[in-house]
């Protein structure tokens, strides 16, 4: 693999998840290997989900992060499905620091095996729905997020993603995912506008840029789910890409973080409503919150409710730290 870098293709640190970001020379295709597996194993630890849950679920915190990494502003992704399936809902959020946190809610009597289909999971009378919605950190008065919706369409994430991607965005993208209990990786490649011409150093020809795109696509295709899980970043992008002469970035750094706080929470109890919150309060004494994202639990007592609803602090969240309230 011939490589022009700007930093190195280096192996993951002890402790530390890596988002690798490469491009082809001259030929308008960019690629993207994440291993995220720490992060992952962070949320396998909050939570008791079904193994098919665990895949689908792992998948999307490898792949919220593959396509945050591309995006160039200061806020969140927030990938969303909204099933009518055993699975109601799953959400990942990652931020512009490559910051993930991620939930799923399933119908508490459903009984879902361990080999399961997104639409299975998901989308079992075709009316779920698969969201994006990029969130801005530092929206002007009135701004309103960019949401994408689009019918739940795949068999699996990856082709989930990609037909989204396609639709949306009018972008090539492939993707290969892999998730287990421990390990969560993957694989992005686009194909960006070809433009050539005077502005590139060596110009390319469209045949020829279009050419490796699919050589790109061909290489990545023979990757095996059991290959991705068990090899590192740096083996991986040696085997696939070592005839091509591609440019290799600083590795970036993923982590798990959860941004819940006792202020979103009790936002989140205002947009509830003072009856709906003093009906709990009179059959248990206090409101109990959990954050589904990381289990952390916020109790407020009458006080601190009667304190909410006084307050002339704005009600709006959002999207509220999703939750169980008791």
């Amino acid at each position: 693999m011939t490589t022009e870098t700007t930093g190195a293709v280096s192996a993951a640190v002890s402790g530390q998840d890596t988002l690798q970001k490469f491009i082809f020379d001259n030929a308008a295709v960019r690629g993207q290997f994440i291993d995220v597996s720490h992060t992952w194993q962070e949320v396998v630890a909050r939570h008791a989900y079904p193994t098919a849950v665990k895949k689908v679920l792992g998948e999307m915190v490898a792949a919220a992060a593959l396509l945050s990494a591309n995006l160039k502003f200061n806020g969140s992704i927030i990938m969303q499905i909204h099933g009518d399936g055993p699975v109601r809902l799953m959400v990942v959020e990652c931020d512009s620091d490559l910051r993930l946190r991620a939930t799923a809610k399933l119908d508490p009597d459903a009984t879902i095996p361990d080999v399961a289909s997104v639409p299975q999971l998901l989308n079992a009378t075709g009316k779920g729905r698969f969201i994006i919605t990029l969130d801005p950190a530092d929206k002007v008065p009135g701004q309103q997020p960019y949401q994408g919706i689009v019918p739940l369409d795949g068999d699996d994430m990856a082709t989930v993603i990609e037909n989204y991607m396609l639709r949306s965005e009018q972008l090539d993208t492939r993707l290969w995912l892999a998730t287990d209990d421990s390990v969560s990786r993957g694989l992005l490649l686009q194909k960006l506008p070809h433009h050539g011409g005077k502005a590139e150093a060596t110009p390319v020809s469209e045949e020829a840029a279009l050419d490796t795109w699919h050589r790109a696509v061909m290489l990545a295709s023979t990757l095996k789910e059991e290959e991705i899980l068990a090899t590192d970043i740096e083996t991986l992008m040696q085997r696939l890409f070592w005839e091509e002469t591609i440019r290799v970035f600083d590795p970036l750094h993923p982590s798990f973080h959860c941004s819940c706080t006792r202020e979103k929470v009790g936002n989140m109890l205002k947009m509830l409503g003072e009856e709906e919150v003093n009906g709990t309060l009179d059959e248990v004494g206090q409101v109990g919150v959990n954050c589904d994202f990381c289990g952390q639990h916020y109790t407020f007592d009458k006080v601190d409710c009667a304190q909410l609803f006084i307050t002339d602090a704005p009600a709006e969240v959002l999207i509220p730290p999703a939750a169980s309230i008791n």
